[in-house]
């Protein structure tokens, strides 16, 4: 394993990791799907936690009908309009808590001036929701970049890249916003498979998850994550050790 000096930036997955995720997400793609007649399984829609939310209803609608034409387009439109209504009717109307330990690793990077970038399979308008709740959006640009002075130092919504997860796209984003110019120098860390895969398709230090997401360790250890860790508490634990 790669020693940790040196590390420019780490980036955190949203839902899950550092926002608390009582499952919701999930529900609401049940509700969607079940709603338009799209036929979706809960173990595929767990399996796809961490996509970008409209590409997963490209996915499965073209496996349902075979093809992507007009039935198709119109099919995603419709499932994908109304998951969008349940969703940003939840966010808007509920209370949104960080994860356990994530304040205390702002705080503990902040002082090694370490800059936290932010990512998810959000589309921005419900990103920028739960940003704003939770008091981060306050003081980013209009590139959605703060200063070491913000909570966090840079957030990349999923409809903001070419590929969400599990392609690298955003983790180059956040690298490119935030001048880092060597994935070798990155840490990821996510709660889902797909989290993992993106860190290591950007080709990171490290790509690490949490067991307290959507996903168990004994769901996530298949994907071959770098480390595991129970709670963002243990991996600031780590990071103390290791940096």
């Amino acid at each position: 394993m790669k020693a940790a000096t040196g590390v420019q930036l780490i980036v955190c997955d949203m839902a899950g990791t550092t926002v608390r995720d009582e499952h919701e997400v999930e529900s609401y793609f049940t509700r969607a799907a079940m709603q338009t007649d799209l036929q979706m399984t809960d173990e595929e829609i767990l399996a796809v936690q961490g996509w970008a939310k409209r590409h997963v209803f490209e996915v499965f609608w073209e496996r349902q009908v075979g093809n992507r034409g007009e039935q198709w387009r119109s099919q995603v439109d419709n499932s994908y309009n109304l998951f969008r209504t349940i969703l940003e009717d939840h966010y808007n109307n509920s209370p949104i808590r960080p994860t356990d330990g994530c304040l205390e690793l702002f705080s503990f990077l902040k002082e090694k001036n370490i800059p936290v970038a932010l990512t998810t399979g959000f589309y921005r308008k419900v990103t920028n929701i739960i940003l704003e709740k939770l008091g981060w959006l306050r003081e980013l640009n209009e590139k959605y970049t703060g200063s070491k002075h913000t909570p966090i130092q840079a957030s990349i919504a999923s409809d903001e890249v070419e590929q969400g997860r599990p392609q690298p796209d955003m983790i180059f984003k956040a690298m490119q916003l935030l001048g880092i110019s060597e994935a070798g120098n990155v840490i990821n860390i996510g709660d889902t498979p797909s989290d993992i895969q993106s860190g290591k398709n950007a080709r990171c230090r490290y790509s690490y998850c949490l067991t307290n997401g959507t996903h168990s360790a004994a769901q996530l250890s298949p994907h071959a994550p770098d480390n595991m860790f129970s709670s963002m508490y243990e991996f600031k634990s780590w990071l103390k050790e290791n940096l």
